[in-house]
């Protein structure tokens, strides 16, 4: 549901959070629930900043019950250490909230009800998404630094999967706080969205490496100059194969040869994702040199 424009950028409530707000209304405590608004709110834009700072344009925001998604465009390429950078943007401004608030407290503008849960929320808004699992911002920190090992596919992948193995384990933290006495119930309704998103976010990898890989011929046209990556395939094999082990702010060069080992040629990356782009991720790699016959 959208809520306003903010500064250029539209504001959504996911239907989860505006049912996370019921219940502070229900418990009589709407104030609060207005805290965590404001506080998610700062935590997005603090990732809005970093992501303009990087020349990367943000469409909206989604505000999540725990914390946020910010939509970008995909015109810039954004290399795996600005992403960590934009990521990490949200937590440390959480922790720039707390000793924020920790100052004021000295200076006695302090409320005793609302500020010890001002400070827990940003507390635990800033460590609960520094958990390594996608849609969260460790997870998007995980995969970046995944990235350069194993591909952007394979670390999304990977990442989200972390994500849904981590909201199941969440899960269960709360069935056993709920069984002992403990108010667990707002773990497990968070639990269950984590696993949503991050299923949500293994969903869509395909399409978020096809991105990336219309992206992948801006690197060095922004860069100057990247490191190589040599790879050598067979000629039989698919583009398919060889795209899965590209790497961001990386150059591939790739040196084919036949089925007795034989040099046969070599191409780029570039030649590489064009050829993807013009006749299918199955079309064979050995199409794309001249070999004398």
């Amino acid at each position: 549901m959208r809520i306003g424009r903010i500064f250029g950028i539209d504001i959504y409530f996911n239907l989860w959070f505006i049912a996370l707000l019921g219940l502070f209304f229900v418990a009589g405590v709407l104030e609060k629930g207005l805290i965590v608004f404001a506080v998610v709110l700062f935590h997005e834009f603090a990732h809005t900043i970093a992501a303009r700072f990087y020349g990367v344009r943000v469409i909206d925001i989604e505000i999540l019950p725990f914390g946020g998604v910010a939509r970008v465009g995909s015109e810039v390429s954004i290399t795996p250490a600005k992403e960590i950078a934009v990521a990490l943007a949200g937590p440390f401004s959480n922790l720039l909230l707390i000793g924020i608030a920790l100052g004021l407290k000295n200076y006695g503008l302090w409320s005793e009800d609302l500020g010890p849960f001002f400070i827990q929320t940003n507390l635990m808004l800033a460590i609960f998404n520094l958990l390594p699992a996608l849609p969260l911002d460790g997870g998007r920190i995980f995969r970046a630094l995944l990235a350069g090992q194993v591909g952007m596919s394979q670390a999304t992948y990977i990442a989200a999967k972390t994500g849904q193995v981590m909201a199941v384990l969440i899960a269960c933290l709360g069935i056993i706080g709920v069984m002992i006495g403990f108010n667990g119930l707002d773990v497990v309704i968070i639990s269950m969205f984590v696993f949503y998103s991050a299923t949500r976010e293994k969903s869509i990898a395909p399409y978020l490496f096809i991105r990336h890989l219309a992206q992948k011929n801006e690197e060095l046209a922004q860069a100057g100059v990247l490191p190589a990556e040599h790879l050598v395939a067979r000629e039989d094999i698919t583009l398919r194969e060889v795209v899965k082990l590209f790497v961001p702010q990386r150059f591939h060069l790739i040196t084919l040869v036949d089925g007795q080992m034989n040099y046969l040629g070599q191409v780029t990356e570039v030649q590489v994702i064009n050829a993807l782009f013009n006749h299918g991720m199955e079309y064979g790699l050995g199409a794309l040199i001249n070999r004398e016959k």
